[in-house]
């Protein structure tokens, strides 16, 4: 069976009731342009509408499909719940990766079962930050991921060119137990050169699981950096 969401879902009209309810009582302000508003304004959450596109910067000729753009106020928000702790915009971004996760199943709609393998945080990262990015945002899109990866120490990645991306992903990951006969269908936030994750497929075909399709929140837009095509 292909992944489906679960959950009660709320009518429109009281999630919305509630979330003004809530505002009055603490004010916030829109995670990307800071107007005073709930986790997002209604012009910045209309930016998170997913538009999956199909990117081939994986390898190994795995599908991949990306929700939306890492630009403008689709990177803001991103930013803003990755790096400012601000998880109050985890529904919204986990409904676009939702449109992701149904691009890649589509595509794979053949009835045989798949589950979800997020790609991990470092334990360092998951301490400083109190959360999983990642896997809050599978969890908020509806699905339920396996934890079949760890991630070992690495540096952060945002400064480095495509070479150094590689070699600061090589061997990050691994599956601690044997992963045969599992079909996957693994999950990124943000994806530039790819590099991450090739490592974590290699990781769980190691174990001798596989890996049908990919699917990522944000794609970054292919840039000349340091001499490399950041591909």
């Amino acid at each position: 069976m292909t992944p489906s969401p679960h959950g009660t879902a709320w009518s429109g009209a009281a999630r919305a009731a509630l979330l003004d309810a809530l505002a009055l009582l603490l004010p916030v302000a829109c995670a990307a342009c800071a107007a005073p508003d709930r986790g997002l304004c209604a012009g910045c959450r209309a930016a998170i509408v997913p538009r999956p596109v199909r990117v081939d910067r994986a390898g190994a000729g795995i599908a991949t499909w990306a929700a939306l753009e890492y630009a403008g106020t689709p990177a803001r928000v991103i930013r803003a719940f990755k790096e400012e702790g601000r998880t109050d915009v985890a529904r919204v971004l986990g409904g676009a990766l939702r449109g992701a996760i149904g691009a890649a199943a589509v595509a794979f709609a053949d009835g045989v079962p798949r589950e979800i393998a997020v790609v991990p945080s470092t334990a360092r990262a998951r301490r400083a930050r109190g959360y999983d990015p990642v896997r809050m945002l599978v969890s908020r899109a509806g699905f339920a991921p396996s934890d079949v990866l760890w991630a070992g120490d690495r540096v952060d990645q945002a400064a480095l060119g495509r070479e150094a991306r590689r070699a600061n992903s090589d061997g990050s990951f691994a599956a601690p137990r044997s992963l045969v006969g599992r079909r996957f269908l693994l999950v990124d936030d943000i994806v530039t050169t790819g590099s991450t994750l090739a490592d974590a497929v290699r990781a769980i075909r190691a174990a001798g699981g596989s890996v049908d399709a990919i699917s990522v929140l944000a794609q970054t837009r292919l840039r000349i950096a340091r001499g490399d095509a950041d591909a």
